[in-house]
């Protein structure tokens, strides 16, 4: 399952423009942790969306991008139904949209998350994460017409509240329930757990046993999330984002395992090691 390689004559746009959308006045990192994560993994080109209080800051943080600020609610989420015109433009040039990094309302989540859809183009890849995840409980064919070009990554909690049961069933049978969560939502799942369960529509699984302890940190998943995104972006399809993001998330964590310790390590130093990375495994 090799990755796509870049034309060495080849630009920024040969490699796809990623869109982060999520964040928080309480979450604001979580947006910035996804959108370097999709650079580091060779995407092209990065958009960010957030709040509007956090966007200059963001746009400081990472000059590398373009940055949206979107209206929030008074809890300090993204207002979905409202920010949904400032980036329907966005959503139709970009290869890779990812939606739900530091969002904790899935309400809002899905408000936005359902016009946007539509606006994808027809090779891009939608990706979600955290309450991007959730906005699906109640929309469970929301992402049917997208023909298998989306990937989610919940944790074991996620999936539980996914698919309206236990978290000890999940971690009791992990492949049964991405497979499941694969089929209902017509979407590849990748769980994160103590080992990695990717699941295809069709039933197709696979397993990744490489992690390390040190990724169960704060930040961890947002980083996961944007590394599929930016694999995805160069023109790899869903699944094969999802297995090369969760083997080389696992061999960062294990070599910063090795140099730091077995934890301790910061989700942020996860980034700077995946271009050797993915440049010796290529």
């Amino acid at each position: 399952m090799p990755l796509p390689q870049p034309d060495a004559e080849g630009d920024k746009d040969d490699r796809g423009q990623v869109l982060v959308v999520g964040g928080s006045e309480q979450v604001a990192g979580a947006v910035l942790l996804a959108g370097v994560a999709a650079l580091r993994a060779g995407a092209g080109k990065l958009q960010l969306a957030t709040v509007v209080s956090s966007a200059a800051a963001l746009g400081m943080a990472v000059p590398e991008a373009l940055v949206v600020g979107l209206p929030a609610t008074r809890a300090g989420e993204i207002a979905g139904s409202r920010a949904t015109q400032a980036l329907a433009s966005l959503v139709e040039k970009t290869s890779a949209l990812l939606v739900g990094p530091g969002m904790s309302s899935d309400r809002s989540a899905h408000a936005l998350l359902a016009p946007l859809v539509s606006h994808l183009r027809d090779d891009a890849t939608l990706v979600l994460d955290a309450a991007g995840i959730l906005a699906l409980r109640t929309d469970e064919t929301l992402l049917h017409a997208l023909n298998g070009r989306a990937v989610l990554t919940p944790h074991a909690g996620e999936m539980a509240s996914l698919l309206g049961i236990d978290k000890r069933d999940v971690e009791k049978d992990p492949s049964s329930c991405a497979r499941e969560a694969a089929a209902r939502y017509g979407a590849v799942v990748a769980l994160k757990g103590p080992e990695s369960w990717i699941a295809e529509p069709e039933g197709t699984l696979y397993r990744y046993t490489g992690g390390t302890v040190g990724l169960a940190t704060s930040g961890s998943g947002d980083t996961l999330a944007g590394i599929i995104s930016g694999l995805a972006a160069r023109g790899a399809p869903g699944v094969r984002a999802a297995i090369w993001g969760a083997f080389v998330h696992g061999a960062a964590g294990r070599a910063l395992s090795q140099r730091v310790g077995p934890i301790g390590f910061l989700a942020r130093e996860l980034l700077d090691e995946l271009p050797p990375l993915l440049w010796r495994l290529r």
